[in-house]
């Protein structure tokens, strides 16, 4: 058989949704490397998907389903064929809804694999049809799209390509070099031609190094730090006071809130000089065009709403929306929203189950979901026990006898491990699927390179031969890949002009396919899409859900502390993105573990030295969630008062034998807007060993 090179998307949780070509050489995948055609992408990509293969022929990918055998947890397995598998997992459900009802049964579904089928439809209309428990999907970006679309009406950025003509760009609490590193060469050009760069977070990422200045507030304060920008903006009157008038709702009532954030009062909450936040603020408001990009770690807190409004609120204030160049750079999300009846066909199901945040899924196990209680719960593109708060409740929630898990997975992940039933999954060049970004406007069509390893098959296959086996013969339940590609398509391209002479056709054939959207900048002609048709400064929505309608700051504590509170103050704990994982995937991958390190917290010198701990010493970090053991690395990449210690490992690859991590100590509690995770309110103790 010749050489064949098979054309598809990454797709993995990261804005770039790379084109990716796998060389296929008689079903074996032999080559893996970028589209060199591909406008973002540019032929390179990042450290976690490079070695990809190593991924899809990892020695401990699953190959057949597996049935539990022993006590949960106890790694005792048998085989069974996919019949068994799928005749038994039937029965329970028939059973449990028998004697509870459908939404007794709980689908877990993330990011572990994004497309409109694998991931989107396959998420939905199951679910629907058998009646379950909604699973409402906020440990992302809950928080910041909700406020996002609540001040602007959508979740317009610009193209990566229009920074070129930024003359200042602020990064805000975001590491793009880690989780969005295709806009890089983009930003590095901006600076070639004189563009500075400002990187606003607590630790010295590896996206600050290489900022003209790094400013680093205490964690959860960018709210109020935003809002002093704001206030000395306005203070010294070089706001943009017509703009305001005449495209804004809520100017005035904004204006008289900034009065409550002089610098002084915004010095001493976040951590930084007065005249830090001055020069910050001069510099934003006489720099045009400037631009603000973040992401979700921002908002990962407590007010993670109000953290958001009050950065969208700054280019209005300095007239900066629908400047080529300036304004906000979130994500490119909302230029393309699948038709919701395509996705779920909802008018053909029972009526929606109650709502559960993924969140509080250790909770919910644990019985604040009683009725009726969850008995089933069904885990595919997801790994809980590693991803999500507050892992040691989820750990007590999974080991429940009466509870029936079946994971559907490509690994014996920690939450596989807790499963009675374990099935196969494809990986992505085993399977097909349709991409869309929220860094870019390209999407991309996944062609399936290689047949299924073993016995695994695609979330999308499994869903159907569970649909047979629950006795639906909805033609919707069972139409290919293809299918519903094309059914969600043509819905959606009815009302949105993004699709417009965009083909399933055109999609095969191979690379991104650019959507159909206006030139130029978002926003370019000051129409917002908001109910007033103006930047909302002040939200009526908000108000009648009993949210404050202003944006603001309010100090909200976590203190947490263990029964046996260890000596000295708690630090705050930041839990980003590690730089070879994306989450917890790829890290079981010896390659990119061991460019990781051992897991590890990183101290201010100071704190370190007021806690008698050296540099490589293990240390207990805790608080009255739980624990974990890491291993310090002193430096001045973090503030005093700050400790950070990035997420997604594994606890069954804890080189310190506990099976733990950082997330068995991380808040379940709820942000102010969405049902967001609070993953970054998170005080914790250092105890040394």
């Amino acid at each position: 058989m010749s050489l064949q090179k098979i054309r598809g998307a990454c797709p993995h949780d990261c804005p770039d949704t790379c084109g990716i070509i796998t060389e296929v050489d008689d079903g074996q995948a032999v080559k893996f490397y970028a589209d060199p055609d591909h406008l973002i992408t540019d032929g390179w990509l990042c450290a976690k998907v490079r070695p990809y293969l190593n991924h899809v022929y990892h020695p401990d990918r699953l190959q057949y389903p597996l049935r539990r055998v022993g006590a949960k947890g106890s790694g005792q397995w048998e085989r069974i064929s996919w019949a068994e598998a799928i005749a038994e997992i039937a029965k329970n459900w028939q059973d449990i809804i028998t004697q509870y009802g459908g939404e007794a049964i709980l689908p877990y579904s993330y990011s572990g694999t994004l497309g409109l089928v694998q991931m989107g439809v396959t998420s939905a209309r199951l679910w629907n049809r058998l009646g379950a428990s909604q699973l409402e999907r906020a440990i992302c970006g809950a928080a910041a799209e909700y406020a996002v679309q609540a001040t602007v009406g959508a979740r317009w950025s610009p193209a990566y390509q229009e920074v070129a003509q930024s003359r200042l760009v602020i990064i805000w609490g975001h590491n793009p070099i880690t989780t969005a590193p295709h806009f890089m060469p983009f930003l590095k050009q901006a600076q070639r031609n004189g563009c500075r760069v400002i990187v606003i977070d607590p630790r010295a990422t590896r996206t600050a190094r290489g900022a003209d200045w790094h400013i680093a507030p205490k964690p959860g304060t960018d709210g109020a730090l935003a809002l002093g920008m704001a206030q000395v903006i306005v203070a010294e009157k070089i706001h943009a006071e017509v703009w305001l008038e005449n495209y804004t709702v809520g100017w005035p009532k904004f204006r008289d809130r900034l009065a409550e954030y002089p610098p002084s009062r915004v010095a001493a909450i976040t951590g930084l000089a007065e005249q830090t936040i001055i020069d910050l603020a001069r510099e934003y408001a006489t720099t045009k065009p400037s631009l603000i990009k973040f992401a979700d770690g921002v908002q990962r807190n407590r007010h993670g709403g109000q953290t958001t409004r009050a950065i969208c609120a700054l280019p209005a204030i300095t007239g900066q929306y629908g400047i080529l160049g300036g304004g906000l750079a979130y994500s490119t999300s909302g230029y393309l929203q699948w038709d919701k009846y395509a996705l779920n066909h909802w008018e053909e199901c029972p009526p929606p189950g109650r709502s559960v945040n993924m969140n509080r899924l250790g909770a919910a196990l644990m019985g604040q979901v009683s009725d009726p209680p969850i008995k089933s719960l069904y885990v595919f593109g997801a790994n809980p026990m590693s991803a999500s708060p507050n892992a040691g409740l989820i750990a007590q929630g999974l080991r429940r006898d009466d509870l029936f898990t079946v994971v559907h997975e490509l690994f014996m992940t920690d939450t596989a491990q807790y499963a009675d039933m374990v099935l196969p999954a494809t990986s992505q060049l085993e399977q097909v699927d349709l991409h869309k970004a929220y860094g870019h406007t390209n999407v991309t069509y996944n062609q399936a390179a290689i047949p299924p390893l073993g016995e695994s098959k695609s979330n999308w296959e499994v869903m159907g031969l569970l649909a047979q086996a629950m006795g639906f013969d909805e033609p919707w339940l069972h139409q290919t890949v293809d299918e519903v590609i094309e059914e969600v398509m043509s819905a959606t391209a009815t009302y949105n002009p993004a699709l417009q002479g965009i083909t399933l056709v055109q999609l095969k054939a191979g690379g991104a396919v650019p959507l159909t959207i206006p030139a130029g900048p978002p926003f370019a002609d000051l129409k917002f899409p908001t109910p007033s048709g103006k930047v909302e400064l002040y939200s009526a929505k908000m108000a009648a859900l009993g949210l404050e309608p202003l944006p603001c700051w309010v100090e909200v504590a976590e203190d947490y502390a263990p029964p046996d509170k260890p000596q000295g103050e708690p630090l705050e704990l930041l839990t980003g993105a590690a730089h070879h994982f994306v989450t917890t995937s790829m890290a079981n991958q010896a390659d990119l573990l061991e460019r990781e390190g051992t897991p590890f917290i990183e101290l201010h010198p100071e704190d370190a030295a007021a806690r008698h701990i050296q540099h490589g010493e293990v240390v207990t970090v805790e608080n009255g969630r739980g624990w974990c053991r890491l291993r310090v690395v002193i430096t001045e990449a973090v503030r005093p008062g700050v400790a950070a210690s990035p997420k997604g490992r594994w606890g069954q690859h804890d080189p310190f034998g506990d099976e733990r991590h950082v997330n068995w100590t991380t808040s379940d509690a709820l942000a102010d807007m969405g049902g967001q995770s609070t993953f970054h309110s998170n005080r914790v103790w250092i105890r040394k060993n």
